[in-house]
């Protein structure tokens, strides 16, 4: 199992709730298939460097996770098809 580092922006025109919502529904696939989340930060709502999908702002959510590639492709498949998430990044940690 390889350490990752995945960084996510949620849109920040939904309410707190559906925020919390969607990092937990984020978390469950990752756990679903075997994955061990080491850190879950709450980055805040920070104003975004250049308008994505006409939003100026966005919740960021850190999270380091213990997984196999299979977890990791199945949360960029969902990240990419889910229109709270604005923007993703998964980072592999180098042992």
């Amino acid at each position: 199992m390889n350490k990752y580092e995945i960084m996510f922006i949620v849109r920040a025109d939904i309410t707190e709730d559906e925020v919390k919502e969607t990092v937990k529904s984020f978390e469950k696939i990752l756990t679903d298939l075997g994955a061990k989340i080491d850190n879950s930060k709450d980055l805040g709502q920070k104003k975004l460097a250049y308008e994505i999908k006409k939003q100026v702002r966005g919740y960021y959510h850190l999270l380091n996770v213990e997984c196999n590639s299979d977890a990791v492709k199945e949360f960029d498949r969902k990240a990419l098809i889910d229109e709270k998430i604005l923007r993703h990044l998964i980072i592999r940690e180098e042992v």
